[in-house]
């Protein structure tokens, strides 16, 4: 079997991502970041907002539209309302990234075997896959910039061919017309300098890379321009607002990112083990190869760091060099284990395998810690979940006992798929407290069948108005007054306003309230409930 993967290991990347994410791509809860851009891609097939986006009828221009255009053709072969649809692009990106991290890989170290472990380690690494659900447009600006760099780097060693130049220059472009900046910045420049640092660059390859970089500009800044020029108030405004974050929002000290290794879950003691430089460096397949990715790892954070906002998430594209420096370790240790005597480096060893081997074996009590008020209609499931984990934890035990370190690295993976396959959605809905029978996604049709109209009162949070599934009118643009309204029966839904504050003031009507919507997964005395998520609709009935 480990000869039938390595034999195809594009193929198996592509699987493993699959099936990890693929069979549950529908019951995870929709986040916030998913929701603004899922009613970006809705708005788009609806009302052909194409170029000029919108969110709700309103311009959003905070972020670039490519990531938006592939949900929405992705989208459009599947219904509407189809979450499968808008999150599908995203997962195959996250499989493009492992090809990649693969490619980019056997270009620079010539070894297909060390290459294939780091492919699976990043398509196994934490947030990697929690970033198609946390914030999933990262993910294609960092992915066209790993292809991008992949290019590069084959100009940079070989040949700097016309070909390269545009290739490299058309992803980078795609990067751009994904996120802006960001990933060139997070992942491209920390490359270039690690490269300089370690193969150095001559002036004609600095030449071509700006060459590069100016074209780059061109193919992926077309859009910002055209906004910029066809509103350019709106634009401007959302501009300022967003750089003004960079120093603003979210502030958090130097030292926020320095535990950054834990992002990569699973990999976390290798991913600390693979950083201690002075231990590795002579240790390792390819020294210069290491010390690219050594570098292009702590640069990319120290970056990161300078950057006053901060946010988790943004680690992600470190994770891309951190998984091509783990590869080496775990290239080490896997050829080397049976030699192994010092005990300082044995332990973490075991420390890691055995630990992953442990929730295998434990699960059984795990789960049933986890799902018990829910374990009479998920009984057989959890059966032979907890079978096959507990076989596969036994089975790590005793190769690592027998010092076969290869087929404990992919025992381990097979174990993580099991768990991302299985417990992410149950422990999704075992959460789910709020039983209220409403349901927003019905209003526009209850609302369509007695020929009445919504309108918003004050806020309504991305979530809950992709649930709603349709534009609502803020009464912001009724210069803020119910009165305006002409209709002498209407809805009003609203996050903050009592019955009692709107009979108050809006005497003009009678006023009954109808629902409460409530997308919180947690009960209301939680620390993680949340106002945002609720909002209360109320009938007005204007007085005769």
């Amino acid at each position: 079997m480990i000869k039938f993967i390595e034999k195809y290991p594009i193929a198996t990347i592509i699987v493993i991502v699959l099936i990890m994410l693929l069979p549950n791509l529908s019951s995870l809860q929709v986040s916030i970041m998913e929701a603004r851009n899922f009613i970006v891609a809705r708005e788009m097939l609806l009302d052909g907002n194409w170029i000029l986006t919108t969110m709700n009828g309103e311009a959003r221009y905070e972020k670039p539209p490519l990531p938006t255009w592939l949900a929405a053709l992705s989208v459009s072969m599947f219904d509407i309302k189809n979450v499968f649809g808008y999150r599908l692009p995203s997962v195959l990106t996250v499989c493009v990234t492992g090809i990649f991290t693969y490619l980019l890989s056997k270009r620079l170290l010539e070894n297909k075997q060390q290459s294939f472990y780091n492919g699976l380690i990043v398509v196994t690494s934490f947030y990697v896959l929690g970033i198609v659900f946390a914030a999933p447009w990262d993910i294609y600006a960092h992915a066209f910039t790993l292809i991008a760099i992949y290019y590069l780097f084959e100009g940079l060693s070989v040949k700097f061919s016309l070909k390269i130049i545009i290739l490299t220059s058309i992803f980078l472009g795609c990067s751009i017309l994904s996120k802006g900046p960001v990933s060139l910045y997070a992942l491209f420049l920390p490359f270039l300098i690690s490269y300089t640092i370690v193969y150095k660059l001559d002036g004609k390859a600095l030449l071509k890379i700006a060459l590069v970089l100016f074209l780059a500009i061109i193919i992926g800044g077309w859009w910002f321009l055209y906004a910029r020029i066809s509103d350019p108030e709106t634009f401007l405004k959302m501009a300022t607002i967003e750089t003004s974050r960079w120093s603003s929002y979210h502030v958090r000290p130097f030292y926020y990112y320095f535990s950054f290794f834990i992002q990569s879950g699973l990999w976390t003691i290798p991913a600390f083990t693979s950083l201690l430089f002075p231990y590795l460096k002579n240790k390792v397949s390819n020294n210069k190869v290491y010390k690219l990715s050594f570098y292009w790892t702590i640069i990319g954070v120290v970056l990161l760091s300078i950057i006053p906002e901060k946010k988790t998430r943004y680690l992600m594209p470190v994770l891309i060099p951190l998984a091509i420096n783990i590869g080496f370790y775990i290239n080490y240790i896997i050829t080397n284990f049976k030699s192994l005597k010092n005990k300082k480096e044995l332990f973490p060893v075991y420390f890691h395998f055995g630990t992953i081997s442990a929730i295998g074996i434990l699960f059984p009590i795990i789960g049933f810690l986890l799902f018990k008020e829910r374990l009479n209609e998920m009984m057989l499931s959890y059966v032979i979940v907890s079978i096959s984990l507990l076989s596969i934890g036994l089975v790590m035990v005793v190769y690592l006992y027998k010092k076969h370190l290869k087929r404990v690295f992919y025992l381990s993976i097979l174990l993580f798929v099991v768990l991302c396959l299985v417990v992410v959605p149950k422990f999704n809905t075992l959460v789910l407290i709020n039983t209220s029978d409403n349901d927003i996604s019905k209003l526009k049709q209850e609302l369509d069948n007695t020929n009445m109209e919504a309108y918003l009162l004050d806020y309504m949070s991305p979530e809950m108005m992709w649930h709603y599934g349709h534009k609502i009118t803020r009464i912001s643009n009724l210069s803020g007054k119910i009165d305006l309204v002409e209709a002498s029966e209407f809805g009003i839904l609203t996050t903050s306003q009592t019955l009692e504050d709107l009979k108050s003031d809006y005497q003009a009507f009678n006023i009954i309230k109808k629902a409460t919507y409530d997308l919180n997964l947690t009960g209301l005395g939680s620390k993680r409930y949340g106002d945002r998520l609720v909002n209360h609709y109320y009938i007005f009935k204007r007085k005769q």
